[in-house]
C-alpha cells in the first residue's frame, strides 16, 4: 500500500572532518569525565546504527515514485555515511583508551545483524523511523540549550552539532519512507508505535549498563560528584531526558510527522559552522 508525501526538507550530504584530538576523549565535554563518557557513550551507537538505517531505507528506494522523495534518500544516505564516518574516527579514541567499549559496539552490530536477518523489512524501516524519532528528539534538545556543550572542546563540540543539525535536516525522511510504501493503515500504525516501545527498552538497556562499565573501568563509578553533574545535566535543571519525554510521546499520535514540530531555523547555523571547520582544515 502507499501514501502520497510531500517533502518538506531537501538534505544535502556536506563532506566534513573534525580531526578530533583523542587525548581530550575522558574530559572533552567541560573537562568532565562523567559528563563527556555519557556522549561517548551515545556515539558507540551511531556507525552501527546508521548503516542499519542506511540499509533499511535503501531497500524501498526502488518502490518511491516520488522523485523529491528518491533525492532526499539519496541525500539521508549520503548524511549518514558521513555521520558513521567521522564517529568511526571518534569511537576509536574511546576504544583506545577504554577497550570494553569495542566491546559494546560490537555487540550492538550483531544486535543489528540479528534484526537484519529475522525482521521482515517493513519492521527494519519501523525500527529505523523510531530510532531516527529518538535522535530527533535528542538533537532538537541539544540545538536548544548551549548549556550542554558550552564550555566543551571546540572541535567535539563542532561534531556533535553538525549531527545534530542534519538529523534535524533529514529527520522526516526514512518517516517518509514509510508513509509511502506503508500508508496510513491500523496495521503502519502499530508496527510503528510498538517499535518505538521496544527500541527504547533496548536502547536504555544497553546504554545503562554499558555506561557504567566504562566509568567502572575508569575508576569514577562510585564518583559522587560525577553523578551529581550528570543528574543536572539529564533530568536536573538542563533536564534533556527529562525535556524528550513529551516529544517522545508524541510519536503515539495516529496522525503524527516528524515536521509537526517545526524546529528548521535551527538550520542557519549550517553555513557558519560549515564555513568554520573548512577554514580551519
Amino acid at each position: 500500500m502507499s501514501d502520497s508525501v510531500s517533502v518538506a526538507m531537501q538534505p544535502t550530504r556536506r563532506d566534513l572532518h573534525f580531526n578530533l584530538q583523542k587525548e581530550k576523549i575522558a574530559t572533552w565535554n567541560k573537562g568532565d569525565p562523567h559528563l563527556s563518557h555519557f556522549m561517548n557513550t551515545l556515539s558507540i551507537f551511531f556507525p552501527v546504527g546508521e548503516r542499519f538505517f542506511i540499509e533499511s531505507v535503501r531497500h524501498y528506494r526502488d518502490q518511491i515514485t516520488d522523485p523529491e522523495l528518491q533525492k532526499a534518500v539519496t541525500a539521508f544516505i549520503g548524511q549518514e555515511a558521513m555521520h558513521g564516518r567521522e564517529h568511526e574516527e571518534y569511537n576509536q579514541a574511546l576504544f583506545d583508551r577504554v577497550p570494553f567499549s569495542q566491546d559494546v559496539e560490537s555487540f550492538v552490530s550483531r544486535l543489528l545483524g540479528r534484526a537484519q536477518k529475522r525482521l521482515p523489512k517493513s519492521w527494519q524501516l519501523s525500527t529505523t523511523i523510531a530510532l531516527e524519532h529518538f535522535t530527533a528528539i535528542l538533537a532538537d534538545a541539544l540545538l536548544s540549550d548551549p548549556r550542554i556543550l558550552e564550555g566543551s572542546d571546540e572541535r567535539f563540540v563542532a561534531l556533535w552539532n553538525w549531527h545534530a543539525l542534519e538529523e534535524t535536516e533529514h529527520k522526516a525522511v526514512a518517516y517518509d519512507v514509510w508513509r509511502s510504501v506503508m500508508g496510513r493503515t491500523p496495521y503502519a500504525y502499530g508496527v510503528r508505535t510498538i517499535t518505538l516501545l521496544v527500541a527504547t527498552l533496548i536502547f536504555w538497556s544497553i546504554t545503562l549498563p554499558a555506561y557504567a562499565g566504562i566509568l567502572r573501568r575508569e575508576g569514577i563509578l562510585t564518583q559522587a560528584s560525577g553523578w551529581r553533574h550528570l543528574f543536572r545535566y539529564t533530568f536536573g535543571e538542563v533536564g534533556v531526558i527529562r525535556k524528550i519525554s513529551l516529544p517522545w510521546a508524541e510519536y503515539f499520535k495516529p496522525g503524527f510527522h516528524p515536521w509537526d514540530h517545526d524546529n528548521r531555523h535551527f538550520l542557519d547555523r549550517l553555513e557558519a559552522l560549515e564555513a568554520k571547520l573548512i577554514n580551519a582544515a
